[in-house]
């Protein structure tokens, strides 16, 4: 269970978001959706404490990380994919998918099986370095290495942005897997509205960083899209 009590996000004095609550039972998928600039990406890093300053409470399967570094945030399990990936360009494929097993709670170091069963052309890059890979392969590297910590929630913020059509498919595919066969929690920064009508269980859309309307996934109709989401 998360549950997200009034929230605020700062950076500076600046509060980016403003009394933002809302649940989200395990096992579920939440899609984040709104304009551009609207403070979905500072939901998301608040979710892993990268803004200057959190008010309110951020509670995950029952412990408070509100006041968490991020570094205890990543052992409780939960695996951030930012927007831009982040990887490492100069690390290899292998390097980027290891770092991720140090917020492992077990311990263990070793690369999971699951990443090159939903990557399979990840194996075949394991000594490339992460920079010579496309935008798309990028970004099935940052899924994978999140996914090497063992994650219990999975943040992913616009994981199809700029990625050509055959790997956006390739990666909505994995999200609702890791979902629905897998289990994972999943919080989801996404701009394709059939999309996330079709694999929600719960929707929010945000503007001027608070949340002006929520519902269950089947709610996210054409008329709350054009109202909320058009420009």
């Amino acid at each position: 269970m998360i549950e997200v009590s009034n929230l605020y996000s700062y950076y500076g004095k600046s509060p980016v978001l403003q009394d933002v609550s809302f649940t989200l039972n395990r096992g579920e998928l939440l899609s984040v959706l709104g304009r551009n600039g609207v403070g979905k990406t500072t939901l998301m890093r608040s979710f892993m404490g990268l803004t200057d300053r959190l008010d309110g409470r951020l509670v995950v399967d029952g412990q408070d990380i509100t006041r968490l570094r991020t570094d205890d945030r990543a052992r409780l399990g939960i695996g951030y994919i930012p927007q831009g990936r982040d990887i490492i360009p100069r690390f290899t494929v292998r390097e980027n998918i290891v770092m991720g097993t140090y917020a492992r709670r077990d311990g263990r170091r070793e690369m999971p099986e699951l990443v090159f069963e939903l990557f399979p052309i990840l194996r075949d890059f394991l000594d490339r370095r992460g920079g010579d890979l496309s935008g798309g392969q990028q970004q099935q590297l940052a899924i994978a290495r999140a996914l090497a910590m063992d994650p219990k929630l999975l943040i992913l913020d616009e994981p199809t942005e700029g990625i050509q059509p055959n790997i956006v498919k390739q990666i909505h595919e994995v999200i609702v897997r890791l979902n629905r066969e897998f289990g994972l929690t999943v919080i989801l920064v996404e701009q394709n509205v059939p999309f996330a009508r079709r694999v929600s269980d719960s929707f929010l859309v945000m503007d001027k960083g608070r949340i002006v309307i929520s519902g269950a996934g089947a709610d996210l109709t054409d008329a709350v899209a054009d109202k909320h989401l058009t420009f």
